[in-house]
C-alpha cells in the first residue's frame, strides 16, 4: 500500500448523483437509530432501500446518528481557541490515518454532527504510506499552531507496526521540539474515555462517552485544498 486513498469505485459510488440519496438514507437510518433499532440491522434495512453496497454503507454509518446524539456531541465539541495552553489526548490511528487518506486523495465525509470521517481503516497492520510524514508534520504544525500545552498520543498495542510508528514518532519529536508522549495500550478507546480530558477523535463511541472534544483532523483536512470533502447535507449548487 503506497497510498490511504480512493478505491478504485469510489468516483462511482459516491459521485453527485447519490448525494441527495446519501442524505436521503442518513435521515431514515437516523430515525431508526432513534428508536433504538440495531446500527446493524437498521443498516442493512435503509442499505437495501437505497440499494447502497457494502462501502457506500459503511460511509453512511459513519455519517449517521441518532438526533439526540447529534445535538450532545455539537454541544461537547470545543473550539480551537479553547486548547491555549491545555493538554490534549489523541486517538492516534483516528486522526493519523484521517489525514493520510485526506492527503492521499481519498473521500473525507461531513458527519451529521459536524465531524468529518474517512471510511480508511486499519485491519490488525498498519503500515505507513508515502503521506505519513506529512501527515504528521500537519498535525504538529497545528497543534502548535493551537497553542497546546502538552500531547499525549494513544496508538493500539495489538495492531503490528505500533512499536515501529511509536519510534517514528518519538524520533520526529525530538527533531521538531514537540512536547509529545506516545503510548501503546490495548484499548486507546477505553483508555481515553476513563481519562475524560480534552480527546482528539472523531471516533463515535469516544466523542459519545467524553466530555469535551475536539476534531483535529476536520480543522486540519477542511484546508487542505487537495481534499476531496463530501458533504451530503448541504444542498448541491447549480
Amino acid at each position: 500500500m503506497r497510498h490511504r486513498g480512493k478505491h478504485a469505485n469510489d468516483d462511482k459510488i459516491f459521485a453527485t448523483k447519490w448525494h441527495t440519496i446519501f442524505a436521503d438514507a442518513a435521515e431514515d437510518l437516523s430515525y431508526l437509530l432513534g428508536r433504538n433499532y440495531g446500527l446493524k440491522s437498521a443498516l442493512a434495512l435503509v442499505g437495501n432501500k437505497y440499494q447502497l453496497n457494502s462501502r457506500q454503507q459503511r460511509a453512511l454509518s459513519l455519517i449517521t446518528a441518532p438526533s439526540t446524539h447529534i445535538i450532545s456531541r455539537k454541544a461537547k465539541q470545543v473550539s480551537a481557541a479553547t486548547l491555549q495552553n491545555k493538554n490534549i489526548l489523541i486517538d492516534g490511528y483516528n486522526l493519523l490515518i484521517s489525514v493520510e487518506a485526506a492527503l492521499s486523495g481519498g473521500y473525507v465525509f461531513v458527519s451529521q454532527d459536524g465531524c468529518y470521517r474517512d471510511i480508511a481503516s486499519v485491519h490488525g497492520t498498519y503500515k505507513r504510506v508515502e503521506e505519513t510524514a506529512a501527515a504528521i508534520g500537519l498535525i504538529d504544525k497545528y497543534i502548535k499552531k493551537l497553542g497546546v500545552k502538552h500531547t499525549q498520543w494513544y496508538f493500539d498495542a495489538p495492531v503490528s507496526n505500533s512499536g515501529k510508528l511509536k519510534t517514528f514518532l518519538y524520533e520526529y519529536t525530538m527533531a521538531n521540539n514537540c512536547h509529545w508522549d506516545i503510548d501503546l495500550v490495548m484499548n486507546p478507546d477505553t483508555t481515553l474515555v476513563q481519562a475524560n480530558q480534552i480527546t482528539v477523535s472523531c471516533d463515535s463511541w469516544i466523542v459519545d462517552e467524553v466530555d469535551a472534544y475536539f476534531d483535529l483532523a476536520g480543522h486540519i483536512i477542511k484546508e487542505l485544498p487537495q481534499a476531496n470533502v463530501l458533504n451530503f447535507f448541504v444542498p448541491l449548487r447549480d
